[in-house]
């Protein structure tokens, strides 16, 4: 019989994996349409999972797109309170032929979880519901008051929980953020992530002639907006990397001597990063700098895709009447989505060549992220890191971003504990993504640990 909350969930491991399992078989794919009614679906399984286990006030939350799954447990008095975050969605399978089992079909295999979801973000996320349920089921309370948050739009920006959340309603109100959306450094080794990049995604559309004209006429005299789209993108960045965008780098607080000294203690090849998790024929970026500190500390720009023109079998010799590509920055700390935006689209309309016109649009941002190391939650985050895992916590940065982490802090004033379980080598939006089950047991029993250390 369970005599802790780390006991109940060892003993009730192969149910939460099933239970998992269940969800990941939702297809929530919140960029899709079609899939309007799987996000609902899932949200409203999470929703009835945390009214069974006794969490309270447990509602979902209309948005522009899929709804928010909110719900609460405030009796510890005098103790703090954590916001737990997560998301539901999933990003897009394709290309489905490149997944060895169906991606929305759960299958273990080699000691890990295969399915869409499995590590972003279900399975993280899941391992938050498992731990308050394993604390209310052996204590018939949790150690500090909790509220929780789950999104269904992450994936696709999160214009409606960040709406939500910059309103600043009450029941929102914490001492911190709980964020499991993170990786491991390493396998075994315990990480905190205490910085993310931030980001605009946007979309240039460069216009020519009023419809597509034949090559053959009027090639030479009518403009091709895909010849001035290339020109844009090559006047964006140098050969070696660096954004060309007047002032881009004014603003930006570089990584500390000690944290700089620390990155460098960590077990990180960069010959065998090259190898196994790009898989390029040699890595590129800012000369001078290493991988970890252009992959965390510096802003990025990359092109995503150039939809437009004739792209179909054979031939057909069109000057496409527009084209359009969609790119990316990411931001570190102290930079602006807005003024980085502004920065971009007045060079943009700078450089245009001759004989067009482009529209630079802005599809979502976020902000960057720093977060203080020593506070009272990282170092009750670190206690139980080392008991769960018998190892020190490193402490890192992510080149990603989650939005979410930075609306936090900017409308509510919350620092975010960033523990994720992940591994460098999960495959997240890409075929075959995958959970270590290990790492799934483990977070469970972390998280309850923390969640116990932080209500000290």
């Amino acid at each position: 019989m369970s005599t802790t909350a780390v006991d109940y969930a060892r003993e009730n491991h192969p149910r939460f994996l099933n239970e998992l399992k269940d969800l990941l078989r939702i297809p929530s794919i919140s960029t899709l349409p079609e899939h309007a009614g799987d996000c609902r679906k899932a949200a409203q399984k999470l929703a009835d999972e945390l009214r069974r286990i006794g969490m309270e006030n447990v509602r979902l939350i209309e948005t522009s797109g899929h709804p928010l799954v909110y719900a609460d447990w405030l009796h510890a008095v005098g103790k703090p309170t954590v916001l737990t975050y997560g998301h539901y969605d999933v990003q897009p399978a394709d290309p489905l032929e490149e997944w060895h089992t169906p991606p929305f079909e759960p299958t273990e295999r080699n000691g890990n979880l295969y399915a869409r979801g499995a590590v972003d973000d279900k399975g993280q996320m899941y391992m938050h519901v498992k731990a308050l349920e394993s604390l209310l089921k052996t204590n018939g309370a949790l150690p500090l008051n909790v509220r929780v948050l789950l999104e269904g739009e992450e994936e696709v920006g999160g214009e409606g929980i960040a709406a939500y959340v910059a309103s600043k309603p009450s029941d929102l109100n914490a001492d911190f953020a709980l964020v499991s959306d993170t990786e491991l450094f390493a396998p075994g080794l315990p990480t905190l992530c205490v910085g993310l990049r931030g980001m605009i995604y946007t979309e240039l559309e460069v216009r020519g002639a009023k419809t597509d004209l034949h090559s053959g006429i009027y090639g030479g005299a009518a403009p091709n907006p895909f010849v001035a789209l290339a020109q844009i993108i090559a006047r964006l960045k140098d050969e070696s990397g660096r954004i060309l965008i007047p002032g881009f780098y004014d603003d930006i607080i570089p990584p500390s001597a000690e944290e700089l000294a620390a990155w460098k203690s960590l077990p990180f090849d960069e010959e065998e990063y090259r190898r196994t998790e790009v898989g390029s024929k040699e890595l590129v970026g800012e000369p001078g700098l290493s991988v970890l500190e252009r992959t965390w500390a510096r802003p990025t720009l990359d092109v995503h895709g150039m939809p437009g023109g004739f792209i179909g079998a054979g031939a057909k010799t069109v000057i496409p009447a527009r084209a359009i590509a969609k790119i990316s920055m990411r931001l570190v700390p102290a930079m602006t989505p807005a003024k980085a935006f502004a920065q971009y689209k007045e060079y943009v309309e700078e450089i245009t060549p001759s004989g067009v016109e482009v529209q630079v649009r802005l599809i979502h941002q976020g902000d960057p992220c720093l977060i203080p190391v020593d506070n009272p939650y990282i170092h009750a985050a670190t206690r139980a890191l080392h008991e769960v895992w018998g190892k020190d916590t490193v402490f890192i940065r992510g080149g990603g971003s989650i939005p979410i982490v930075g609306d936090f802090a900017k409308h509510l004033g919350l620092p975010s504990v960033m523990m994720g379980f992940g591994l460098p080598d999960d495959n997240l939006h890409a075929p075959n993504e995958k959970f270590h089950l290990k790492n799934f047991e483990l977070g469970i029993r972390s998280i309850i640990r923390f969640l116990e250390e932080a209500g000290r």
